[in-house]
């Protein structure tokens, strides 16, 4: 099996670390080597965050170099359009239609880019955009939309669900397990 690529992006606080634990797991659990970078970018302080999910036979580095992800997942839709160039011919893009105005923008040396959906599927880029952050209300709290574009990634991979949700059960803390399991299943159905 040649060796896939995921860049999962975002802000920080939305939940890079615990979206690339449930994916590892999963892809652990498949009998894949997983390589996971670290989480890179200023987390603490609402800067851009990436992370590497590197699987196949064997994977010597985790890092995505431009041209090689196979699939960006994006909790920030200026993050999905930034990290457009990872993506490799044919990739796939699952965004959150969230937008959280970065520095320059709040400053107001800079606007918010309009129509980025719509922006980014003119480029040729098979996009799916779902409103992650509404799902994740729905399902209890704001906190889960990171929960809901695992399960919208989920029902475009050819994994058992049974994994994932083995997956939750380990990276989960059980208070807050029955609801990431509603957010994962508004993903999973959405679009």
């Amino acid at each position: 099996m040649e060796t896939k690529s995921i860049m999962i992006v975002g802000v920080g606080g939305q939940g890079s670390l615990l979206a690339s634990r449930l994916l590892g797991n999963v892809l652990l659990a498949q009998g894949y080597d997983v390589k996971v970078s670290e989480v890179h970018g200023m987390s603490q302080r609402g800067g851009s965050v990436v992370t590497y999910v590197k699987y196949g036979e064997k994977v010597y580095s985790p890092v995505i170099e431009k041209g090689e992800a196979d699939a960006v997942i994006s909790f920030e839709l200026l993050e999905a359009a930034r990290c457009l160039p990872y993506l490799k011919k044919g990739g796939k893009l699952i965004t959150s239609t969230q937008q959280i105005d970065p520095m320059p923008v709040i400053t107001g040396a800079a606007k918010y880019p309009g129509d980025l959906v719509e922006k980014l599927k003119a480029a040729g880029v098979e996009t799916v955009a779902v409103d992650a952050l509404s799902l994740a209300e729905q399902a209890g709290t704001a906190k889960a939309s990171n929960v809901v574009l695992m399960g919208v990634l989920a029902s475009r991979m050819d994994y058992p669900d049974e994994l994932w949700q083995k997956a939750l059960e380990q990276c989960v803390p059980p208070k807050f397990l029955d609801l990431n399991r509603k957010a994962f299943e508004l993903g999973k159905n959405a679009q």
